[in-house]
């Protein structure tokens, strides 16, 4: 593979929301500063936010403070989140929200010309072109460079500190060496992990985004940063089969759940995101089921503004109403829970961090779903991440100067000349059945047991050793490749912390059946670091206020 070295003063991995928006903010601050973005895809729709959204979920309405979002994430995490970081991300909510606007984001207004909000944490907007108008800004700065469709594999890294990360293009055989001052980690989530709601070629119609694989996460790991609570996994709960969300029914149309026979039956299990899972769940396997949002008997306008909105953001939704003739004003919707992922703009996953979003290792930073330990942050959360990122990398690359290194492309190349009876479907296949049975997946209504555990470790091992006999033809296998392994990567893990947290906290997202009650001993942070292929367990306090102790 031929190899081409790059410098610059900063370099953001990930041209998602927090990339694109931290690029905007520093170079707003130092004009001069060289900045290079490295996206798989490309950064006018890659990533969860491709398709658009239509509602900005994490802002601050009238009559409220960004005191009371924290406690709002406090209170739906279950107390397991920094407030230090909740605050400083909530405190620039509404600011970025009006500075995404003046980019060109059409946010819906009323009469009065205020903001049309669902409850006092959500703006409407038309986000169907949110991606393009970020790109657009981004395109328009002369101090980026825009590496599209070019995948990271690993930091480089020298005792510690992080001096760039190498990748390859995805379309020809050539492999890039990024060194910088300072980087920043702003890839998505990771999906894929379990079998999903849909088998065959269907197995990517889910919740999140398929593309995104943990691949910020697996490079975090692999060079011994230190992760916080990856086993507060997030299962979203969804309209069934399509997997179009369910917010826009419960806040736009007051649809309430009911089981069956048409009870209401949430406040036996309380209302937060994880209680909200659990009541489904438990209420079929009691013999309730299925659950429902209650849409029979709104109005005709109402399902108007339904189907419109559903054609927005989830087409597939509408178009099942429509072809099925069993419309939302008659029939109620089913619903039902999605296979776990592991993302941080939902829930506490991801690096830990400090008040400026540095990880453990020098000279990198991470917002967005990667940065751990600040729940419901959502789009605007990641803006505001990204800013305080930004605005910390901008003094840090003032005294800094890139470093030269080189990085060998022979774990690459390898691929290229194994050969193997097995495809990467196959393995991805057999790791999502393997967490599926063994690490609390959608067919065992998110249970496990730690012999269970056991299992799953044993069958991820085996299945990552067949991993590194896999063949490639060409560069896109070799991303496939590489996607499995990063997978394979945060799985693990995620089952090292699932076997430490000795409790069951959020019952929606994870029931421990050997500890099925909570247990006030770990009210605190469970974060680990990779080291050597072993996963060591630290068990950190709630009351931390800064990332190092």
């Amino acid at each position: 593979m031929e190899k081409i070295f790059h410098t610059a003063d900063a370099l953001i991995i990930g041209g998602g929301a927090a990339g694109l928006f931290a690029a905007i903010r520093l170079s707003e601050i130092n004009p001069r500063a060289k900045i290079i973005i490295v996206d798989k895809a490309d950064i006018r729709r890659s990533g969860c936010l491709a398709a658009g959204v239509n509602a900005l979920n994490a802002y601050i309405g009238e009559g409220h403070t960004p005191e009371d979002y924290v406690e709002y994430a406090l209170n739906d995490a279950h107390g397991i989140a920094r407030r230090d970081l909740l605050l400083s991300m909530s405190r620039r909510l509404n600011g970025v929200t009006e500075k995404i606007e003046r980019l060109g984001l059409t946010i819906l207004k009323d009469a009065a010309g205020k903001y049309v909000t669902r409850g006092w944490r959500n703006v409407k907007i038309n986000g169907e072109n949110l991606k393009p108008i970020l790109a657009g800004a981004v395109k328009n700065l002369p101090n980026v460079e825009i590496f599209n469709h070019v995948n990271a594999v690993d930091f480089i890294c020298d005792g510690g500190k992080v001096l760039g990360a190498y990748g390859f293009s995805t379309r020809e055989k050539i492999c890039h060496g990024f060194s910088a001052k300072a980087t920043l980690i702003a890839t998505g989530g990771a999906a894929g992990i379990y079998q999903p709601n849909h088998a065959g070629g269907s197995r990517h119609q889910i919740w999140y985004s398929p593309f995104n694989t943990g691949a910020g996460y697996a490079m975090g790991i692999r060079a011994g940063a230190e992760m916080t609570t990856f086993e507060m996994r997030f299962i979203a709960l969804r309209c069934k089969d399509t997997i179009a969300p369910t917010g826009t029914l419960a806040q736009g149309v007051g649809a309430a759940q009911i089981n069956s026979r048409g009870e209401l039956y949430q406040k036996k299990y309380g209302n937060t995101t994880s209680e909200r899972v659990y009541a489904v769940t438990a209420e079929n396997l009691a013999g309730r089921g299925p659950c429902y949002l209650q849409t029979a008997g709104i109005s005709d306008a109402q399902e108007k503004d339904l189907l419109d909105a559903y054609l927005n953001m989830a087409p597939a939704q509408t178009l099942r109403w429509l072809e099925t003739g069993q419309l939302p004003k008659d029939f109620n919707v089913e619903i039902a829970g999605t296979e776990p992922y592991i993302v941080g703009g939902h829930t506490a996953a991801g690096y830990w961090v400090d008040a400026n979003r540095r990880t453990t290792l020098k000279n990198l930073y991470a917002a967005g779903d990667v940065a751990g330990g600040c729940p419901q942050k959502y789009v605007t959360g990641a803006f505001a991440e990204a800013e305080i990122a930004a605005e910390n990398i901008a003094e840090v690359i003032a005294g800094e100067s890139p470093a030269r290194f080189d990085f060998d492309t022979a774990a690459l190349e390898k691929f290229f000349a194994n050969e193997s009876v097995f495809s990467v479907d196959d393995l991805e296949v057999a790791m999502q059945a393997a967490m599926d049975e063994y690490a609390g997946g959608l067919t065992q209504n998110y249970r496990f047991s730690g012999r269970q555990l056991d299992l799953a470790a044993k069958n991820l091992a085996r299945i990552e050793n067949l991993s590194a006999k896999l063949h490639a033809a060409e560069m896109y296998d070799l991303l496939k490749i590489c996607e499995l392994r990063e997978r394979l990567t945060v799985a693990k893990v995620l089952v090292e912390h699932l076997r430490a947290r000795r409790e069951t906290r959020w019952a929606g997202f994870a029931e421990n059946l050997d500890y099925p009650a909570r247990d006030e001993k770990f009210n605190c942070f469970v974060n680990s670091v990779t080291r050597g292929g072993r996963t060591e367990i630290i068990f950190r306090q709630l009351d931390a206020q800064r990332a190092k102790d």
